[in-house]
């Protein structure tokens, strides 16, 4: 079973006229991978899932399964208010064999603790893969409860939650009351969220200069804090730009400037501001500008992201 640790990433979806542009998606896998992160979500919130029809969302799932092979494993998303419908997805999508799913609380529709609870354990019965509870109360309009959490511990296959409420005493007891590796969702509270004992991240930020935020994750699991916070300081600038504005879209514009893909997304989405654009410009040449991990005392974790880039290890 996939260990659900350290710095994963949510795939942002490439267009290209309108269209999906796939190779782009491959690319930007490859490179992912290559740069030592240990996972990939496709069609999370970041991959603008909401907009991408059934068959659209299949496709970037086989794209970059193909693409990474076992270089990483790949985790798919999945939303949606109707427990049927959901659960009809997964069912479908058991024969793609992804390593895992991201399933967010039902949004809109606000139930009952008992309700996303039942939601949730009728995903977990018909899911072949690992799934990982997403909690996001700001998009969903509900909260998953701690103890609701503890409950569908009970599911077996129910084994991580990607934590992204802003609270962080609640994400202090997520991590003290139950045995789910526990993932911050918020990249902005991610050295915190780290210190605490966090297993890791799903971090939009963290498609530019993956390398830092593997470091970052590897500086706090030695228990190098002080390097661990001096290195975060760095980053937070550009991640606090790049969700200045509703995501993806700044974080589009800044892989649009480093010609990884086009800038393009689809509405209700729009591309960042004009004003937007010249502090992203900023903050992302401050970013790039920052030593490369080999050089700030981590080779081993340089040389392992090379092997990867290059094949010789999975």
């Amino acid at each position: 079973m996939t260990t659900f640790e350290g710095i994963w990433v949510p795939l942002v979806t490439p267009f290209r006229q309108g269209k999906l542009d796939l190779y782009s998606a491959q690319q930007l896998a490859l490179r992912l991978s290559g740069a030592g992160i240990h996972g990939l979500v496709v069609c999370g919130t970041t991959g603008e899932a909401a907009v991408l029809n059934e068959h659209e969302q299949d496709k970037m799932l086989c794209a970059v399964m193909e693409a990474v092979q076992d270089r990483c494993p790949v985790v798919m998303g999945i939303s949606g208010s109707d427990t049927r419908a959901v659960t009809e997805k997964v069912t479908r999508l058991n024969a793609l064999r992804p390593d895992g799913f991201l399933i967010s609380a039902p949004s809109y529709v606000r139930p009952s603790q008992e309700g996303i609870r039942l939601h949730f354990e009728a995903i977990a019965a018909a899911a072949e893969s690992p799934v990982i509870l997403y909690n996001i109360p700001s998009r969903t309009g509900v909260n998953i409860d701690v103890s609701t959490v503890i409950a569908l511990q009970r599911c077996t296959n129910i084994v991580a939650i990607k934590e992204c409420g802003g609270n962080l005493a609640q994400t202090t007891e997520l991590i003290n009351r139950t045995g789910l590796q526990i993932l911050c969702g918020d990249d902005a509270m991610l050295f915190s969220t780290l210190c605490l004992g966090a297993h890791g991240a799903i971090s939009a930020a963290a498609h530019i200069r993956p390398d830092l935020f593997v470091h970052l994750h590897e500086l706090v699991g030695d228990g190098q804090i002080v390097a661990a916070r001096t290195l975060f300081s760095q980053m937070l600038p550009l991640i606090q730009v790049l969700f200045s504005e509703p995501n993806p879209a700044p974080l589009k514009a800044a892989l649009a400037m480093q010609g990884l893909l086009q800038d393009e997304l689809r509405l209700p989405m729009t591309p960042m501001s004009a004003t937007g654009l010249v502090k992203l410009g900023k903050a992302l040449e401050k970013t790039m500008a920052i030593p490369p991990v080999e050089k700030i005392g981590k080779p081993e974790l340089h040389k392992a992201s090379e092997s990867r880039r290059l094949g010789l290890v999975r």
